[in-house]
């Protein structure tokens, strides 16, 4: 397997750049729950995110940036293709009902950074 992805076009190497934030974003979560909490800042957030709540979500961030690590070397299976772009829809669910439901998000720049590049992953 080469170091950069075979495939022709941008989704492949858009999947690499995601899996990079992805694995950082694991490492803040496992390192403090500050970075959870600066993306769920909702009214009712901050007796839910805990320590164990950011490694939670530390955990989800590395679990879908294996699929999506897998899918941007064999963008042609069909298989990992869907795998990689229901990790983005799982995304926007979750963040649509912690927005909407539960109360532990707000609009804001926690928000953003995350809802951007699932939208624009899933466009």
């Amino acid at each position: 397997m080469s170091v950069l992805p075979e495939s022709s076009g941008l989704l492949p190497y858009w999947l690499l750049v995601v899996v990079g934030f992805s694995v950082l974003n694991t490492v803040q979560c496992y390192k403090s729950a500050h970075f959870a909490r600066r993306t769920f800042n909702g009214p009712t957030a901050a007796a839910e995110v805990t320590p164990f709540a950011g490694r939670l979500f530390g955990s989800w961030s590395f679990l879908s940036a294996l699929f999506r690590l897998y899918a941007a070397y064999h963008i042609n299976d069909r298989h990992l293709y869907f795998l990689a772009l229901s990790t983005y829809c799982i995304v926007l669910t979750h963040f649509a009902g912690e927005l909407l439901v539960y109360g532990t998000l707000k609009v804001g720049k926690g928000l953003a950074p995350p809802l951007s590049v699932a939208t624009t992953s899933v466009v």
